[in-house]
This record gives structure tokens, sequence and C-alpha cells, in this order.
């Protein structure tokens, strides 16, 4: 029996996704939840799970080409029902039309997936294929390279093979500066293998098009995608909806530095990164238990505020993919130790690309740290959906009024934006007074709780 395996929606009701690679060929037998496939969404780097156990007959999508939701991928061969996932991916009315089929009325989607479609359907944009040359041995021949992309669109990274990509990557390669020599200015590994021997770096073939340069090459453009499409689109909707308002906060943080020192020190805290980050976000967890304003959000639909008792701490992460915002669940649940763990793990997963769809959304409040950039203050963007975001600046060593006396001091200055529909300036300067009083004398922790 054969049965096909439709691209699920990823979470957060993507319409596409790319294929990144696949881990699995035709002829391939292939077990139950097993991981075929790594798919990249307009958010994350996701692993794709084997519905079925069998073996694979077709894979109908190469690497480098965008899918619509609820169009088949993969085929597989299976004997029967019983190494079938009890849950299968969603399926769109429009796709389900042009098989010829009946469109289902609900279908249970895959595990992790989110939400699956109803028999209303929704809208599906009309994906754009870039040419995907690459098999699981290596390069794929040229015959198999078909250009179908508009020509004034260009893609947004060089074009290569995964193992080529891979290679570059080991050898510490950025092929934005590798020429390719292959068709449509593919990158293959003799060019790779040329560049790291300080050969040629123009291509001698067509020029990849990875980009579109004028004449004179002063310009470079570069088509919006990805996770910078869809940081754009939420800051534009963010900034145009809710009226924002900042204030600015410059407290002596030479007693949290003091702290954090004993702390890295401690028996209790060994092996567990603690950073300035993670006293801040424990300052603002503790602040908003005595302002629950900060952390809710604005229904227009309902005509209601929401006031959320729980804690999804988003922190704002600079990755190769762009800026996301993964947050901790049940955040204000956590004590120092497990916030420290929760926020280098986060990290990790971040900066690796592989965060989970479920881990960027439903953020009730976000923190970001401009701070390791050298910058002392800013005005956030509220992520959509948010009440407030504090950014917390860069810790300097600077002259500062103690105890009558002018001495050197730890400064920190926090910048704190917030919706002005739900926090008036009296809330959003007592929660930042609160924030900087923790940080200023740590102990004011026991008058808070």
């Amino acid at each position: 029996m054969i049965k096909e395996f439709r691209l699920p929606d990823l979470g957060e009701g993507l319409t596409e996704s790319e294929i990144l690679s696949w881990k699995v060929g035709v002829g391939d037998t292939v077990t139950l939840n097993q991981v075929i496939a790594e798919v990249e969404t307009a958010k994350a780097v996701v692993e794709l799970p084997s519905p079925f156990a069998g073996v694979i007959k077709e894979l109908h999508e190469q690497p480098g080409t965008v899918v619509e939701v609820g169009k088949p991928i993969v085929s597989f061969e299976v004997t029967d029902d019983a190494g079938t996932a009890p849950l299968v991916p969603a399926v769109t009315p429009a796709a389900a039309a042009e098989e010829g089929e009946e469109a289902p009325k609900r279908q249970p989607n895959l595990v992790g997936y989110g939400a699956v479609v109803e028999s209303s359907g929704r809208p599906v944009r009309r994906p754009r294929n870039f040419p995907a040359p690459a098999d699981a041995a290596g390069e794929a021949p040229v015959a198999e390279l078909v250009e179908t992309r508009p020509a004034d669109i260009p893609a947004e990274r060089p074009r290569s093979t995964p193992p080529v990509r891979k290679l570059a990557k080991d050898a510490g390669v950025d092929l934005e500066r590798v020429a390719g020599t292959g068709p449509h200015g593919l990158i293959t590994r003799e060019d790779v293998q040329a560049f790291l021997a300080g050969g040629p770096r123009e291509a001698a073939a067509e020029p990849a098009p990875a980009r579109e340069t004028r004449p004179g090459e002063r310009e470079t453009r570069t088509r919006i995608k990805g996770v910078r499409k869809l940081t754009a689109e939420a800051m534009v909707h963010s900034a145009f909806t809710a009226p924002h308002a900042t204030e600015f906060l410059t407290v002596d943080v030479t007693p949290a530095m003091e702290l954090l020192a004993k702390i890295r020190g401690s028996r209790e805290f060994s092996g567990v990164k603690v950073t300035p980050l993670t006293l801040v976000a424990k300052a603002l967890l503790v602040a908003l238990r005595r302002n629950p304003s900060l952390n809710s959000r604005w229904d227009g639909g309902n005509q209601e505020i929401v006031t959320f008792n729980y804690v999804n701490l988003g922190i704002a992460a600079a990755t190769p993919r762009g800026l996301t915002v993964p947050n901790i669940k049940d955040a204000g649940a956590l004590s120092l130790h497990q916030l420290a763990e929760a926020l280098a793990e986060l990290t990790e997963v971040a900066r690796a690309g592989k965060t989970p769809p479920a881990d960027l959304s439903g953020g009730t409040i976000s923190i970001t740290n401009i701070g390791v950039f050298g910058i002392d203050a800013g005005t956030p963007i509220l992520n959509p959906g948010e009440a407030a975001i504090l950014a917390m600046g860069a810790v300097r060593t600077m002259p500062w009024e103690y105890r009558g006396e002018v001495a050197l001091r730890q400064v920190m200055t926090l910048s704190l934006s917030f919706d002005h529909r739900l926090v008036d300036g009296e809330q959003g300067s007592r929660f930042l007074a609160d924030v900087g009083a923790i940080l200023a004398e740590p102990g004011m922790v026991l008058a808070m709780v």
C-alpha cells in the first residue's frame, strides 16, 4: 500500500516551509517517528518525524524547495496500518480538491505540529520553487537543475548542496564570499576547495542567483523571507497598533554584580552559567507580582484585558537566521538556579537555530539584552500580544554618587517600553522602579515577596 505524507502545519498558521535536507533516500526502510527531513519555517528549523513505518518510494520535493502546507512531500510503501502514526498531518481543502479528493471535515495533526485546518479552509500562498540541486550521495546531475524562480527575485543565500554547505561550515568558509562555477551559479565542492587554496573567487559561469547586482556593483538585493520577513511584519504591526511609551532608569547595580560573583563561586551553582541577564530576569519576575498589569494582553475583539496568572518570559536572541524571541514557559515558578539553567538552554538552542515553534509563541513579557553589544539604552518595540518589554543596557564602571561621595560604581540603564492601553505611566514607573530597586539592593526582594 502506498501512502503519502503531506507537509503539515508546523504551528502558528504557517502556510509554507522550505525543505532543507532529507535524512532518508528512496529505498530506505524507516521506522515510525524516525526523523526523515529537516524543514525551515519562518520561525524555526524543524525536524519532521515519519508518520509511517515502511519503505521510501518517492521524495516529491528536493532540498531548497518551498512547499505549501498540505502538499505531498514523500510517499511510503507500507504493508498495513500497524506502522501508522495515530495522528496524521492536516490536509488543506485546497490541496484535497487539487488531488480530486473530498476535503476532510477535520483531521488531527502530528503531535507538536500546531493547529489543524478546519473544513472552511484558509487562503494558501503559492510557493516559489528554487533550483534545488542535491541528493543523498552528493551533487545532483546538471539535468536535474531546473530554474523556476522568477528572474527578478534573488534568493536569500548562496545556492549549494547540503554536503557542500557542511564542507564549508567545517572549514570555516563563508559561502557569501565564494563564487559558484556550477549551473546557475551553484557553489560546488571544487569551488570551496579552490577558495581554501586561495584560488579564483569569481565565477567563470553564470552569476549566482543569490543576489542581483546593479551596474558598478553599488547595490546588493536580497529577497525578504523567513525570520526577517516575519520579524518585519510583527514589528510594523506592533508599532502601529499598540501605543508605545518608553521610560528609562539608570541604576547602581554594584551590589547585584557582587551577588553575582558570590553565586558563581558557590557550590550550589557549580556548572551553571549565571549572568547579569539571569539577575535582571529574576528581578523582573519578582516585580511582576506587584505590578500584574505589565503581564497582560489587549483583546480588542472581545473588548477585554487579559491578565496572565503565569509568566512566559521571552528572551530576544540574535541567531544566524535573524532575531527570534523564544520564551521560558512558567518562568515565574522557577528558582534562580532553574531560571539560569533554562536561560542557558534557551540561548544554546536558539543560536543553533533549533528552537521549536511552540517556544516561539505564547510569550507574555520579554527582555532584550542590548548590553552585550555595548549599548546603554534603547526604545524596544513590543512583541505583538505583550504589554511590555525590558531592555537591559551594558554594565559600566563610572563615577557615581555613593554615600555622599563620588565613587567608581557599576551602573546599568534599564529601558521599559509598554502598551499605554494596558499600562498607565504610574504602573510602568512603579514596575521599573521595583526592578531597579532589586538590582540596586538585592535584599529588597525580602520586602517584596
